[in-house]
């Protein structure tokens, strides 16, 4: 499960990092930033979805503050 999410979040910044590219190369002239961003949010949203389905599942467990 470690893994999976370090996947997501490495796709999550990649997906930003992207979409800074693209606001610098193309000066606002193309949708590509937008589609970017908005990759990210559907990403982020899946990452929590995720977060909470391993969570009812039992495939998580919360280890509070040590």
């Amino acid at each position: 499960m470690k893994i999976l999410v370090a996947i997501a979040f490495f796709l999550i910044i990649g997906s930003l990092v992207s979409a800074l590219f693209f606001l610098m190369k193309d000066k606002g002239k193309s949708n590509r930033t937008v589609q970017a961003l908005a990759l990210r949010v559907g990403l982020s949203v899946m990452l929590f979805i995720l977060i909470l389905v391993s969570y009812k599942l039992g495939w998580i467990e919360p280890t509070g503050i040590r």
